[in-house]
């Protein structure tokens, strides 16, 4: 049996962008000592997802470049792959993107949000292609928010080139007057967690998503196992790493590959 320990970092908003790159980079050494060989952070988490009324500064890639040049050497340091969710300045537009580091440090690319929220269409440009990444044993691929929950087909397109687990960073906190929810999937609570469990069993792929720690939030950092089961979650607004090994040979992907488009 391949086993194969990732953390997710389900820490909270980052107050200024600096902040943000410090954040990771103690979440990264912690995500070594536990043993892991990836850590995936949450949507946009540098410089800080700049939506809903969020006080993030204006897009600078001068600091981008800075921050995710920080990154990767606390990656190589610690020895260990990174997802980071951020965002990146392509030809004048702003792009919500993750960068994927190898645990030498070295860049292995992007994957962009493609399917963008309605909300975001006045701050992003939707990205265009989806790829899978390789480190070690692990063949991983990317889903960014929004569109996890609502596009099953980005999931299945990972999976059908090989993925074994889709990795969801997203950022979800609670408004006035919503449920706050104890437990994962709680029937009272909105229908994204239960999607997150969808998007495993309707692929045989484990899905990780990973959100940010705050006060009633209605979505957590959890794992969901190919059978569509409960793996491990996160007790909603703690923060912390949520640390989980994944069998690999459970992750057979049968259920994507035999999609045929009707």
């Amino acid at each position: 049996m391949t086993t194969f320990r990732i953390a997710l970092a389900n820490l909270r908003f980052p107050a200024t962008p600096d902040q943000s790159v410090a954040l990771a980079e103690e979440a990264i050494a912690r995500a070594a000592m536990e043993r892991a060989g990836l850590i995936c952070f949450p949507e946009c988490f540098v410089p800080g997802y700049r939506g809903l009324g969020k006080p993030v500064p204006p897009p600078d890639s001068a600091f981008l470049a800075h921050a995710w040049k920080s990154v990767a050497a606390a990656a190589a340091r610690a020895n260990i792959a990174v997802i980071l969710g951020t965002e990146r300045v392509v030809a004048d537009t702003l792009l919500a993107t993750a960068l994927v580091i190898q645990p030498d440090g070295t860049v292995a690319g992007f994957q962009d949000k493609v399917q963008l929220d309605p909300s975001e269409d006045g701050l992003f440009t939707p990205g265009v292609g989806r790829r899978v990444f390789q480190t070690g044993p692990l063949t991983f691929g990317i889903v960014i928010c929004h569109e996890g929950w609502r596009y099953p087909e980005t999931v299945r397109s990972a999976v059908r080139q090989g993925a074994q687990v889709v990795f969801h960073p997203h950022f979800d906190e609670a408004e006035p007057g919503d449920y706050q929810p104890s437990s994962f999937a709680d029937p009272a609570n909105s229908f994204h967690e239960k999607a997150a469990l969808c998007r495993a069993a309707e692929n045989t792929c484990y899905f990780a998503t990973v959100n940010c720690a705050s006060a009633g939030s209605p979505t957590t950092s959890a794992v969901a196992n190919p059978d569509g089961t409960l793996l491990s979650y996160q007790p909603y607004g703690r923060e912390g790493l949520l640390v989980a090994d994944l069998d690999l040979a459970a992750a057979t992907g049968l259920l994507a590959a035999r999609y045929k488009q009707t």
